[in-house]
């Protein structure tokens, strides 16, 4: 009977860990796509250009409420064009919101 019991509670401990949870800095801070109000184009790095390369830099930038961009956090892509985006992606602007959001971006580089 013991035996039962103590595999009982650790299936149901099992089971607690395993279900999905969610943090409060998600519930904070929802992900959305809120409609950019004014995009400004990155300056292409000279470096990058006499290399000829190219490549796509992603980011999350989190955007206040007022739909300005409060953070920049970089997700991947070629250091020599990551500084580029995160100075253009600064200047953006959102529409305004009710809460701040968490908003996925791609910047695409192309020498020609």
């Amino acid at each position: 009977m013991r035996r039962w019991t103590a595999i009982a509670v650790l299936a149901s401990c099992w089971v607690t860990l395993l279900s999905p949870t969610v943090s409060l800095a998600q519930q904070e801070q929802p992900e959305t796509k809120r409609k950019v109000i004014n995009r400004v184009v990155p300056l292409y790095p000279e470096m990058a250009r006499t290399m000829n390369l190219r490549g796509n830099v992603k980011v999350e930038a989190l955007v206040a409420t007022n739909g300005t961009v409060k953070s920049v956090e970089i997700k991947g892509g070629h250091p020599l064009l990551v500084q580029a985006a995160e100075n253009a992606i600064r200047k953006w602007k959102w529409e305004p919101a009710g809460h701040e959001t968490r908003e996925p971006i791609e910047v695409k580089f192309d020498p020609h």
